[in-house]
């Protein structure tokens, strides 16, 4: 048997395996690479705006304005210079003035041909006009820049009111979001809300449906921003919320509506609506901050409505740090301890005032003092009203023995109080099952379940101008019917006859 013939390929040393190996790393894009994949970027959101104003598909707009997230990170004064140029015919036109005027490069964009008449400039499609404002709006917000961002907001709503067309109400709402988020940031509160509620009329005359829930949302922020509860219950019952918004809006809608029913004491109603909020949310970490405000404040309705919190919320890395001061509140309030609910309150007040929500916080005392009468209630069959005082760290006795019977009169324990020698005797533990509450709570979850079922049924999407279709085909089976019958009466009816004598 003849030996393998040697192969006189040559071979690599580690040195040209190293090289190899570097060769396939990717190396760093330049400022230049990055700036020209934004621009590309933004010049394909143009043609997305452009089939949504000629197809009237909103899906479209939506879908520009959720890169908008990703796409505003990347921005840089010659990116919007590059895309001025892409979006407008000349640099004199009303917007792109206006928009160089704000980023100092005025003369700065292409040349243009100066014979060239009037009649001949192309329009610029007006979806694109208002993205193109609204990527300076986040621009300047995230400058930094408040005198400058209030200032441009101001004649870029004046060019956004100009324009009257539905394929604009997504990007009209973003506008209007920013407009109010910077007066806001300026201290503008008070004088931006005529506006806005002009603003709100006007849009449900036109049934523009993502204005009309955004300047909702907006509004109930106002009121709650200065504390104007009866203001912001008195627009929740009259301003009928559009059920066709945004998911985003939606959710952001009704956790305003939760913090109003929890300062009004209806905490059953903050519940569902902070429930509906978390579940509408984006679960991504870019709607880490409402998350966690809406998650806060869920916990302070449950501890008031006399429910523990599931402790799995407080270990879910997005919450850990952000809920840390109110697992420590729910500790307190479990056990019943008064003394470790005022350290807690001292120690975190600072934090439970940023949020929001410290006088929800302050309610909960009675609730601790509550549990403590129940956990006192199980573990003693009789104890007296000094002790309860003592252990509950009370005034008087004459408190104990009030506290004890409010919380005999709202089902809190089942006990009977002797006055005469002051003491608490609690009653036999019943059968749970023997309640309605079993049934009360199975009632709860077939609710939860069948609203879930009709809101996934709501959001579900059908294809735009899908009845058109269906009428075209219709109107074009109609015209072959008639075509048919007249091809009939015009035919020999004799050939007819003859073949129905043939069989």
């Amino acid at each position: 048997m003849m030996p393998a013939p040697e192969s006189k390929e040559p071979k690599l040393d580690n040195k040209d395996e190293k090289m190899t190996d570097a060769d396939t790393v990717q190396k760093p894009k330049s400022p230049e690479e990055i700036a020209a994949l934004v621009l590309n970027d933004i010049k394909q959101n143009f043609g997305f705006l452009d089939k949504a104003a000629g197809n009237f598909e909103p899906r479209f707009s939506m879908r520009v304005l959720r890169g908008l997230g990703n796409l505003r990170r990347r921005l840089t004064p010659d990116i919007l210079v590059s895309t001025v140029d892409a979006a407008y015919p000349s640099p004199s036109h009303k917007s792109a003035a206006l928009i160089l005027k704000y980023l100092g490069k005025e003369g700065s964009t292409m040349e243009i041909d100066e014979s060239s008449s009037d009649s001949s400039t192309p329009v610029v499609l007006p979806e694109i006009d208002i993205y193109v404002l609204v990527l300076l709006q986040v621009y300047l917000l995230d400058q930094g820049d408040l005198v400058k961002l209030n200032s441009f907001n101001d004649e870029a709503i004046t060019i956004l009111r100009g324009y009257n067309r539905r394929t604009l109400d997504a990007l009209a709402a973003k506008m209007w979001f920013y407009y109010a988020y910077g007066k806001e940031l300026n201290k503008q509160v008070v004088e931006l809300r005529p506006l806005l509620l002009a603003v709100l009329r006007t849009s449900t005359l036109r049934h523009d449906t993502e204005t009309r829930a955004m300047l909702t949302t907006l509004l109930l922020r106002n009121y709650l921003h200065t504390q104007a509860i009866s203001q912001a219950h008195q627009l929740v019952l009259k301003a009928d919320f559009p059920e066709a918004a945004a998911t985003s809006v939606v959710a952001r809608y009704l956790y305003y509506v939760g913090r109003i029913k929890a300062i009004q004491l209806d905490y059953s109603a903050a519940n569902e609506s902070l429930i509906g909020a978390i579940r509408k949310a984006p679960q991504t970490s870019y709607a880490a901050g409402f998350l966690q405000a809406a998650h806060k404040l869920k916990v302070i309705i449950e501890l008031l409505m006399g429910d523990i919190p599931e402790r799995s919320w407080f270990r879910e890395p997005m919450y850990e740090k952000a809920l840390s001061p109110y697992m420590d509140l729910v500790k307190a309030v479990r056990i019943g301890e008064v003394p470790q609910f005022s350290d807690t309150i001292e120690k975190y007040g600072a934090v439970f005032k940023k949020d929001g929500t410290y006088m929800l916080i302050l309610r909960l005392r009675q609730n601790v003092i509550k549990t403590g009468i129940r956990m006192m209630s199980l573990s003693y069959s009789k104890i007296s009203l000094r002790d309860i005082c003592i252990r509950l760290h009370l005034d008087s006795e004459e408190s104990a023995e009030y506290i004890v019977a409010k919380a005999i009169r709202d089902g809190v324990i089942e006990a009977t109080i002797d006055h005469e020698k002051g003491f608490m005797q609690s009653k036999e533990i019943l059968d749970i099952y023997s309640t309605q509450e079993p049934n009360m709570a199975f009632h709860e979850r077939i609710k939860f379940c069948i609203s879930l079922h009709n809101e996934s049924v709501k959001a579900m999407r059908y294809p735009m101008n899908q009845h058109r279709v269906e009428l075209k085909n219709v109107e074009e089976a109609r015209e072959r019917e008639k075509e048919l019958a007249s091809e009939i009466q015009e035919g020999d009816m004799e050939d007819d006859d003859g073949d129905f004598d043939g069989l």
